[in-house]
């Protein structure tokens, strides 16, 4: 199935509460043949009213980071944990998470990234382990059972609010340039 497929297929969705609150679905957006997918925890108030994945300010910070990392933003595919808005931009629920994950699978098998970077708590509890401790896990590469390496780091919106964390993002995205570098080398 192609993203347009799956797109069109999401429009109606009314799987759980978050469609009620949403002006627009956040599907994803980028290279629909990315080598590299982000993925975030949900769309915040400018991704709602723009219909697109990281445009507020964490957007802003992430298309710095991609920048100095020497990864063009069309290059990749980003997404999100749930396709709508939590009121009042709060963390997705374990409810509404497993509405939405279906959508996101099918995206990540129609993408078929080789590495994925997983922008937070939120996605490293809901595609990872529900216990899964982002302070404990960031920055280390982790391997999906069909071969693509994942790297969970803090979110940009965690950035901030606490700039400390700047660093260690700064040194997760080494780690990621360098490996998208060699597979965009091979």
């Amino acid at each position: 199935m192609s993203l347009k497929q799956i797109e069109k297929e999401i429009q109606g969705c009314r799987r759980c509460g978050l469609a009620d609150g949403r002006t627009n679905i956040v599907f994803g957006d980028g290279n629909p043949k990315a080598k590299l997918m982000l993925i975030g925890e949900g769309p915040g108030r400018d991704e709602d009213l723009q219909g697109k994945p990281f445009v507020g300010a964490a957007g802003q910070l992430l298309n710095k980071i991609l920048e100095a990392a020497e990864i063009k933003r069309e290059d990749v595919y980003i997404a999100n944990i749930v396709k709508c808005r939590p009121p009042g931009n709060r963390v997705p629920n374990r409810k509404e998470a497993r509405a939405c994950l279906p959508w996101l699978w099918q995206q990540i098998e129609t993408i078929s990234p080789r590495i994925v970077v997983l922008l937070g708590s939120t996605a490293l509890q809901n595609l990872i382990k529900p216990d899964a401790r982002i302070t404990k896990m960031r920055g280390q590469w982790l391997e999906s059972k069909s071969g693509i390496k994942i790297m969970p780091t803090y979110h940009p919106a965690a950035l901030l609010r606490d700039p400390s964390k700047k660093k260690p993002v700064w040194e997760d995205f080494q780690k990621i340039r360098d490996e998208y570098k060699k597979i965009m080398n091979n």
